[in-house]
């Protein structure tokens, strides 16, 4: 899970884009990169940690041109730690080409071997996205005919990354001289949204980023989503061509962007996040209602900030009081993208802050948004108890995380997930919970997906084990576990 944004503008861009990366920074805060362009040269600038800390003005200054793309990054291959990991990525040629990208390719092993021994061409580190953009930079140089470059030629190279390239991804890129490329993977499983504005000129300016609020912020018209297998290329001047390059697509987005990942004030493929989770607590409701009839409950409390809609419903439908127990500190990240367990643990007490006064003597339903290795809930039901609940209830509104999720969210060893293996009895005695209910998948898919007909599935792999896209098997997850552990 990252974010990703590109401008074209008929003004200065740096700004533009440090404005939607500060939009975007709840997708990832290991590290953060904006690129221009600037007639032909590029400039760019990466940092560790997030947008605010890492820019200062000399670097503002530096950042040229009226093209622009960037990138906040967490990180699911390679190093959070490394620097030089940090997106964007550049290759000198053909042309000078540099991309960011969300998500994860599953077949890295085979492309990195095909880039060595067939292309000859040199990675410089264990980054997917470095993989993507010297496919894409062979496929665009095997692919000129001429002195120049044509939109015909750029789609077809697309094309032909499509055949090569699997797992999932959405794509920026700035071809040097010719402008903004823009692609999204044949499933459609991470998001990407195109928007357009007119500028004082008249001329069309352009945005394409993983969420929708960083298109209404910025003052644009939301066009639409990017296609499945589709490719979008801008010129310099705000000439849009776009097309679809991929043989066969579906639209099957990230169950895990509407539950958690996406902010609520953003629609993505037509679905708009809020009340994705609405429906998410009033399915919730009736599952609980259905599970534990007899069991008493005084007061319904969110894990803010994501859960709190879903919690809002449930409290509504169930007749019970709705409060606000836990206090969240916001100058502390988001757990669930934070490397490593005693990280992660540390960082849950240091987030929120349970208040005596609104759980002594109760008995509380807690609801979060999901429960992946279980390190946030447990803490979080310890500290209920330790504010004096008489007894704790643990609801998610996902179904139980059983299997890894591989298309860019950090979730890669079975090990590692709590609901792995165990019943839902094992998994409230883990928590120290009294009782736990999880959503099931039937209910997740009606809630998320109702009232319209745009999307009619879900990339929902770590619930079910179904995985959609680049011929997962038990060998490949065995190897990513063995690489992440090393």
């Amino acid at each position: 899970m990252c974010g990703i944004v590109g401008i074209v503008s008929q003004e200065p861009v740096n700004q533009q884009v440090y404005d939607s990366l500060l939009l975007l920074q709840h997708r990832g805060q290991d590290s953060t990169g904006i690129a221009t362009l600037d007639g032909d040269f590029f400039h760019a600038v990466k940092a560790k940690g997030q947008v605010r800390e890492a820019y200062r003005t000399r670097d503002m200054r530096t950042l040229k041109g009226n093209i622009g793309l960037g990138h906040v990054r967490y990180a699911t291959r390679g190093s959070a730690a490394a620097e030089e990991e940090a997106q964007p990525f550049y290759v000198g040629a053909p042309y000078g080409i540099i991309l960011v990208h969300n998500g994860n390719l599953t077949n890295t092993r085979e492309l990195t071997a095909e880039l060595y021994n067939v292309d000859r061409r040199h990675l410089n580190t264990h980054s997917d996205t470095e993989l993507l953009l010297n496919v894409l930079a062979n496929e665009l140089q095997a692919g000129i005919a001429g002195l120049s470059l044509d939109a015909d030629q750029v789609f077809e190279a697309v094309s032909r990354v499509y055949q090569r390239v699997e797992g999932s991804y959405a794509t920026i890129a700035l071809i040097a001289g010719y402008g903004l490329l823009a692609f999204r993977d044949p499933n459609g499983i991470r998001p990407l949204v195109l928007g357009r504005r007119t500028a004082a000129s008249g001329a069309d300016e352009w945005v394409v980023a993983s969420e929708s609020l960083v298109l209404e912020s910025g003052g644009y018209e939301v066009v639409r989503d990017v296609e499945p297998g589709e490719a979008i290329l801008i010129s310099p001047d705000g000439t849009m061509e776009s097309r679809q390059c991929a043989a066969q697509t579906r639209l099957v987005p990230c169950a895990f962007e509407y539950i958690y990942l996406a902010r609520p004030d953003s629609v993505l493929d037509g679905i708009a996040v809020y009340d994705a989770r609405l429906r998410l607590g009033d399915v919730l409701a009736e599952e609980i209602a259905e599970q534990l009839p007899d069991v008493d409950i005084d007061v319904v409390m969110p894990i803010p900030d994501s859960a709190r809609p879903s919690a809002m419903q449930v409290a509504q439908k169930l007749g019970i009081e709705y409060r606000e127990g836990f206090f969240k500190n916001r100058y502390v990240g988001r757990t669930f993208i934070m490397p490593g367990q005693a990280v992660r643990k540390k960082s849950v007490r240091q987030k929120l802050n349970a208040m005596s006064i609104e759980f002594k003597g109760k008995n509380v339903l807690i609801v979060d948004d999901s429960i992946v290795r279980g390190t946030t809930s447990r803490e979080i039901v310890e500290m209920a108890r330790a504010a004096g609940a008489k007894s704790v209830i643990f609801a998610s509104a996902a179904p139980p995380v059983v299997f890894p999720h591989v298309y860019g969210i950090n979730m890669p060893s079975r090990g590692e997930l709590i609901a792995h293996g165990r019943s839902s009895e094992e998994i409230a005695a883990e928590l120290g919970a009294d009782h736990l209910i999880y959503m099931s998948v039937e209910g997740m898919n009606r809630a998320i997906m109702q009232g319209q007909d745009r999307v009619t599935e879900l990339e929902q792999s770590c619930f079910t084990g179904e995985y959609i896209a680049g011929n997962v098997d038990a060998e490949y997850l065995a190897w990513v576990e063995a690489t992440q552990e090393s």
